[in-house]
């Protein structure tokens, strides 16, 4: 007899929170942190790949992987970097570059394309959330003091990284910036002090250098041979590119000025700039000189797979200058700092997906709450680690392909911007970081296809989702809001002193002998005194793609006679039917309304109202009504003829 009592209980605090529409958050000026504090937040995902990127470079670039990581900088201080400083100027409520290519297209192929990006997008934070569970074993499992007790449990430590993250998730993600900024703070002072005596290393031992150099120039000749194959696999390394977008994700929690407003928060884009621009500044720094002395100082084999540096080269150079406790403190920090990376992961999918998909009814209603949100990534989160093992170079190419992707996005999207807002400078400059960012990407595919197809799966998986929530979801009323004018609001009070009768009118001409057959036809079909009066109804369908929509009303007089009501929708039939039940609750009478039977084959009339928003728009008007009102007594009167 319990169970009925908890199953309630439980679908309350899965579902708590949620709302029939998203509510825009609204900042007073005096809200959020300085930037610098919010900066830590971005840090998480950004700096937390220090944990395993210069590995990663060495393994990818070899002895190359100094020169390849300046190349690397050089894409992310004069290409990255400008190009969110101008994302955080387009879209300063933390919308990102995929709303501003949202807004430049529209229609099913505005959609698709957003969609497409989400998977991307998707793939950049799931697999930053099994890739710094992953990484955080690896310090945890190569430790001196654990590798004998834990070694062999790699997937199975992931696993419980992972579901720690979704536990801490189910039980309400607070605010974390205060954590954040202990945890990047120390990781960094941390990584100072490891690089630091790296670098007095390889100073004490000159021959070092001269070693270096001596295998550079043994395996790829002069310096210039060096450079052009330093741009060949530079893109290779493009997880130290991580970040930009997560920074501008972050942008309301950024404090502005006191007289900032909604439309123009100058001081809040100003704030979120110089997060940008240090976080970058910061980051190269600490990529350039790690990957010099993990290269210098670290032989290549301990970086294969199996490797004593495979995955943790800093961790390691803290072990071997400074100690097992020193080295075990800052395998303590990188394992919190990538836990804790998952987490800002998390917040960056709970803010991205549900912000687009119930919007475009592509997802269950309850995909607007948290917790059942989280259940669903943890346990795709769970699937890509055993898929990929809990192996942190194989889901190296995804990684990088899904920050690319969307880097690449925002930078064609400030270009299209600029050319927008006729500033030709800007537009040819970004021009020119969108080629290089896509044939970075190109190139990312072609050496590490995995991740494209990661990408993939993800976007067909979002896509077939999508469409069966879209199909499962296709009677439902989704009007927002009615809004009628003046003249609108008068015919619906006249004619609640008698019968209300609206006729659904397909407009041609609109010229007088139009409503008058029309007015004859309805009429004689459906037996209507001659007296009575009737207010014809008129749908224009602006974007039938979009699922939820305001109804816009306006009435107008045709020929001295004919009351008409325009209405603007993305459905027909939703339009018809949010417009009837408004009637019914403004009035207190149940209205009628009729029309004439859809001629052609009901399937691919269907097909018509599932995409273009027209169809069979008699029997669908009553189903999302049915849907809408359970009580029958209370539901408006549909006549066909």
């Amino acid at each position: 007899m319990a169970t009925p009592a908890r199953t309630p209980r439980l679908r309350a605090w899965l579902l708590e929170g949620l709302t029939d529409r998203p509510k825009p958050q609204a900042h007073a000026e005096h809200e959020g942190r300085p930037w610098w504090r919010v900066m830590c937040l971005t840090g998480l995902d950004y700096f937390s790949t220090l944990g395993y990127q210069p590995g990663i470079a060495a393994l990818a670039a070899g002895l190359l992987s100094p020169v390849a990581t300046i190349v690397l900088v050089l894409l992310t201080l004069f290409g990255a970097l400008p190009v969110y400083r101008r994302v955080a100027e387009e879209s300063p409520h933390g919308e990102g570059s995929i709303a501003m290519l949202e807004r430049l297209l529209s229609f099913w192929k505005g959609k698709l394309f957003v969609l497409t990006l989400l998977g991307f997008a998707a793939t950049d934070f799931l697999i930053t959330i099994t890739l710094s569970a992953a990484d955080a074993t690896a310090h945890l499992v190569e430790n001196p003091h654990l590798t004998g007790v834990l070694h062999g449990h790699e997937v199975v430590i992931t696993l419980l990284l992972v579901a720690l993250l979704g536990a801490v998730f189910l039980k309400g993600f607070s605010e974390a910036i205060g954590v954040a900024v202990v945890l990047v703070g120390s990781y960094l002072a941390l990584n100072v002090v490891v690089i630091g005596v790296g670098l007095w290393q390889v100073l004490s031992e000159p021959h070092v250098i001269v070693d270096w150099s001596h295998a550079l120039t043994a395996e790829h000749g002069n310096p210039v041979m060096m450079i052009a194959i330093a741009l060949v696999v530079f893109p290779k390394l493009a997880l130290g590119m991580s970040g930009f977008e997560t920074g501008v994700a972050v942008m309301p929690h950024v404090r502005g000025d006191r007289d900032d407003t909604a439309d123009e928060p100058a001081g809040r884009v100003r704030g979120t700039k110089k997060l940008l621009t240090t976080a970058a500044v910061i980051m190269s720094v600490f990529l350039i000189t790690s990957s010099f002395v993990t290269t210098l100082l670290i032989p290549a084999d301990a970086f294969e797979p199996g490797g004593a540096a495979n995955g943790r080269a800093l961790a390691y150079l803290a072990h071997q200058h400074l100690g097992s406790a020193f080295g075990t403190v800052y395998d303590v920090s990188t394992i919190l700092i990538l836990w804790f990376a998952g987490a800002s992961a998390m917040a960056g999918l709970l803010n991205l997906m549900p912000r687009y998909l119930p919007r475009y009814g592509m997802a269950p209603h309850w995909a607007r709450a948290l917790r059942p949100m989280v259940i669903v990534f943890t346990l795709v989160a769970f699937l890509v680690t055993w898929l990929f093992d809990a192996d942190v170079d194989a889901q190296g190419g995804a990684y990088a392909t899904g920050v690319l992707v969307l880097i690449t996005s925002a930078a064609v999207a400030v270009t299209i911007a600029a050319r927008k807002a006729g500033q030709r400078g800007w537009t040819i400059g970004f021009g020119v970081i969108s080629a290089v960012l896509l044939y970075t990407t190109a190139v990312n595919v072609a050496e590490r296809p995995d991740g494209v197809k990661i990408g993939g799966c993800f976007i067909a998986g979002i896509m077939a989702l999508s469409l069966l929530s879209r199909l499962a979801r296709v009677f439902e009323l989704r009007v927002t809001d009615v809004e009628l004018d003046p003249m609108a609001r008068r015919f619906v009070r006249d004619a609640a002193n008698r019968t209300i009768r609206f006729v659904a009118n397909e407009p041609g001409s609109r010229d007088r002998a139009e409503y008058r057959d029309k007015t004859a036809q309805i009429h004689e079909d459906n037996d209507i005194p001659p007296g009575d009066d009737i207010t014809f109804v008129e749908v224009t369908v602006l974007d039938a793609s979009e699922f939820e929509s305001v109804l816009r009303v306006r009435g107008e007089v045709l020929h001295d006679r004919y009351r008409v009501l325009t209405l603007e929708s993305s459905s027909i039939p939703n339009a018809l039917a949010a417009l009837l039940l408004y009637v019914r609750d403004e009035t207190g009478r149940r209205p009628h309304i009729y029309f004439e039977w859809t001629e052609g084959n009901p399937m691919a009339n269907f097909l018509r109202f599932f995409l273009f928003g027209q169809g069979e728009v008699a029997p669908v008007t009553r189903e999302v009504i049915r849907g809408a009102e359970p009580d029958r007594r209370r539901r408006p009167h549909v006549h066909a003829g």
